[in-house]
């Protein structure tokens, strides 16, 4: 009886340590990816094994990975998006995401490429820009970006929103990049500790 009962106890938590290990697994192997894709473009800014090694990760953590609610905002017209380098790009403010981290309620403005989604393949490819209270200290000064598809919204308006997959714009490697400055409305005031950190290297010259 004692060795059933304890099995009963233990079974919760060998489930949810089996999810943990899945999830660690799946921000492991997206992350590879991740990195493998700068040395297959030719305009990347990493072209050598020796910097890739030098990203910097967050360890996964499942409470930055949340539901947020899907708004489509209405009426959208075309934008200029300003870039680091000064120059714009056309942009379509997409909707709203709202959601919660550690209880506190937040909101998103989530954008569509015009110029992406006018190209075979990416139609529905969403560009989430943000600024946190880690830049400049754990992470780029710059902000970060998630890449979202409007086809992973559900019937009842949700999404998964995982902040582990957060990513670095190019201009946090190297000069010469036209990378999107997150619009102040993307500017959260909370510390998001998950996702790409700062590269243990100086900013690449041109």
């Amino acid at each position: 009886m004692r060795i059933i009962l304890l099995l009963l106890f233990m079974t919760p938590s060998l489930f949810l340590t089996g999810q943990h290990d899945d999830f660690q697994t799946h921000i492991e192997a997206h992350r590879d990816e991740y990195k493998a894709e700068f040395l297959k473009d030719p305009r990347s800014p990493i072209q050598s094994k020796k910097l890739l090694r030098k990203l910097r990760f967050f360890k996964p953590d499942g409470a930055y990975r949340v539901q947020a609610l899907f708004s489509l905002k209405p009426d959208a017209q075309p934008f200029e998006m300003a870039t680091y380098s000064g120059i714009t790009k056309p942009y379509i403010h997409f909707g709203w995401l709202d959601f919660e981290i550690e209880n506190v309620t937040l909101r998103l403005a989530v954008y569509k490429s015009i110029r992406l989604g006018s190209m075979p393949g990416f139609e529905d490819y969403l560009f989430l820009p943000f600024k946190d209270l880690t830049n400049g200290e754990q992470t780029y000064g710059g902000g970060r970006y998630i890449d979202l598809k409007a086809s992973e919204i559900d019937q009842s308006g949700l999404i998964t929103l995982d902040f582990n997959k957060a990513y670095n714009p190019w201009c946090a490697y190297s000069e010469g990049y036209n990378c999107p400055v997150p619009p102040a409305v993307n500017h959260l005031e909370v510390a998001i500790t998950a996702g790409e950190r700062s590269p243990g290297f100086e900013v690449l010259k041109d």
